[in-house]
C-alpha cells in the first residue's frame, strides 16, 4: 500500500489545486475513492475488468469525459496536460502509471457531476456520493465498505499539513 500521507501531499493534493478544483472535502473523496477501489494497491482491476489505475477509472468512463466534457473544456485541458505532463486525450493507460493523471481525470470526473461535493469530514456523505456517481447503482461497491476501507486506511494517520 502506498504511504497514504505522502499519497495525499504529493499526488492528490497538488493535483487538485492545480486545477483550481481543491479543497479538503476534494481531498478526502479522491483518497476515499482510491482506498475503496483499488486499496492504493492495484493498479489494474483483478480478474477480467477494465479499471486502471489507483482510482480504478474504466476505459470507457476515461474516454467520455474526454469526449464530452474536456472537449468544451480547453483551460482545464492545459492544466491537465500541465501537472500531468500528458497530451489532452492521452490513453486510458496512462492511468496505470501516471498518479497525477489518474487523480485528475478522477477530479474531473467528480467534477462535471452536477450536485455539489460533500464537506470535509463527512464521510457518510463521501462515500454515499462515490456511490451514485463514481461505482453507480451498477457497480459491486456499497456505502459501508468505503466507509470501512477508509477508516482502516486512516487508522492511526494524521492528516497532512
Amino acid at each position: 500500500m502506498i504511504n497514504i500521507p505522502q499519497f495525499i501531499k504529493y499526488v492528490i493534493r497538488p493535483t487538485v489545486d492545480h486545477l483550481d478544483l481543491g479543497g479538503r472535502g476534494a481531498e478526502e473523496l479522491l483518497l476515499g475513492t482510491a482506498l475503496q477501489e483499488s486499496r492504493l494497491t492495484y493498479l489494474h482491476q483483478l480478474g477480467t475488468g477494465p479499471a486502471v489505475g489507483l482510482f480504478q477509472m474504466e476505459p470507457a468512463t476515461h474516454d467520455d469525459i474526454w469526449g464530452n466534457y474536456l472537449a468544451y473544456q480547453p483551460e482545464l485541458v492545459t492544466k491537465i496536460r500541465d501537472i500531468t505532463g500528458t497530451m489532452p486525450g492521452k490513453s486510458h493507460d496512462e492511468m496505470h502509471g501516471n498518479m497525477y493523471y489518474a487523480a485528475a481525470m478522477t477530479r474531473v470526473h467528480y467534477r462535471r457531476v452536477p450536485a455539489a461535493l460533500p464537506e470535509a469530514g463527512d464521510l457518510t456523505a463521501q462515500a454515499d456520493y462515490w456511490k451514485q456517481y463514481y461505482n453507480t447503482y451498477l457497480g459491486a461497491g456499497t456505502v459501508e465498505e468505503y466507509i470501512e476501507n477508509y477508516q482502516e486506511g486512516m487508522f492511526k494517520v494524521e492528516w497532512p499539513s
